[in-house]
């Protein structure tokens, strides 16, 4: 996002964590994730009443107005509340005010997980799902197959996911394969974990090795990565032998290379 809609954003996320504050738990957050994330849904359908909504010639009123009317009785009054103010805000385009309400709908999920002492579980679980996804290519495929009824797939990713994941995780995975969004799975899943570091103000950085990591290893590379980024980074491991020796680190677009493979392809150039 630019320019305007990431002012709104920022406003919106921050009226969600000011909502946080306001309930005695975070569990009445969990209607206002329903709530979000089901509109969501909504303005994926419906193309001409996600263009009036964020439309920034149209009265925020008129568009107050419309959502009443429309969604009044469905969604939660909490949950209304920050949609009436996301569609009052001025977006660069109507897809960034869906995009925006996706982040808020899953941030208010992860938001639930945090208290429930279940956010390190869900982050843990999605980078796993993702590397199930890299070595099944076949379960990818049906995830992705646009002809496949959304109730198949929810019904396989019940099968795939019960008792090996928690109920904010199923959550979160059903609303990336139900409603992808012009995403790949891999993609979506990498935005939701960025997501979730967010919740406590940590950098995500995926770490590739060619042998596994102990736990002292692991606290002593990210109490580097954390001294030299100055900010908490939380770490998702996996293996790699083709690395051959050293690590990978990708903290979003920026990948810094330490692996001995690197270092011999770079070798290799300089003498060829």
């Amino acid at each position: 996002m630019q320019g305007a809609s990431r002012e709104a954003l920022a406003t919106t996320r921050d009226s969600l964590t000011a909502l946080r504050s306001e309930l005695p738990d975070a569990a009445g957050l969990g209607t206002v994730a329903d709530g979000l994330l089901a509109v969501v849904r909504l303005l994926d359908r419906e193309t001409s009443l996600r263009r009036t909504l964020g439309d920034p010639t149209v009265p925020a009123a008129a568009k107050g107005q419309l959502l009443d009317g429309l969604l009044g009785s469905q969604v939660a009054p909490l949950a209304m509340r920050l949609l009436t103010q996301a569609v009052g805000l001025r977006w660069s385009s109507p897809r960034d005010l869906v995009d925006a309400l996706e982040v808020l709908g899953v941030t208010a999920v992860f938001q639930v997980a945090e208290a429930d002492g279940q956010l390190d579980d869900v982050e843990d679980e999605l980078f796993r799902f993702a590397r199930t996804l890299a070595r099944e290519p076949e379960l990818r495929a049906v995830l992705t197959d646009r002809a496949l009824e959304p109730e198949r797939k929810r019904a396989l990713l019940d099968a795939l996911l019960a008792g090996k994941a928690t109920d904010p995780t199923r959550r979160i995975v059903d609303v990336l394969v139900a409603t992808p969004r012009g995403r790949t799975l891999e993609d979506g899943l990498e935005e939701y974990a960025r997501l979730a570091s967010d919740v406590r103000s940590r950098t995500l950085a995926t770490v590739t090795t060619a042998i596994a990591l102990d736990d002292a290893q692991q606290q002593r590379l990210a109490a580097s990565l954390t001294r030299q980024l100055g900010r908490e980074v939380q770490l998702q491991v996996e293996v790699d032998p083709a690395v051959v020796g050293g690590v990978v680190v990708r903290i979003g677009d920026e990948v810094i290379d330490g692996s001995i493979r690197s270092r011999l392809a770079e070798a290799r150039r300089q003498v060829g």
